[in-house]
């Protein structure tokens, strides 16, 4: 496979598996997100999982959220 970017490569192939155990898929008001959680038992937004246009203009990556407004996936 070649992939051809500007964003530098352990960006793009994180080697920590630690860090992938602590991001989940949620809806947050019926939009779906991955999200990590954080030190302080908040969650960030990593990525926008929807494919409306609109999604990407109200949720952005880095926002923080709160576990209790968070709809989990299993």
């Amino acid at each position: 496979m070649i992939l051809h970017t500007i964003v530098p490569e352990f960006i793009i192939f994180q080697t920590n598996e630690a860090d992938y155990k602590k991001q989940r898929t949620a809806h947050y008001n019926g939009v779906p997100l991955l999200v990590q959680q954080t030190e302080t038992n908040e969650y960030e937004i990593v990525r926008v999982l929807s494919s409306d246009p609109q999604h990407y203009l109200m949720y952005e990556p880095g926002t923080k959220l709160y576990a209790t407004s968070l709809k989990f996936m299993v």
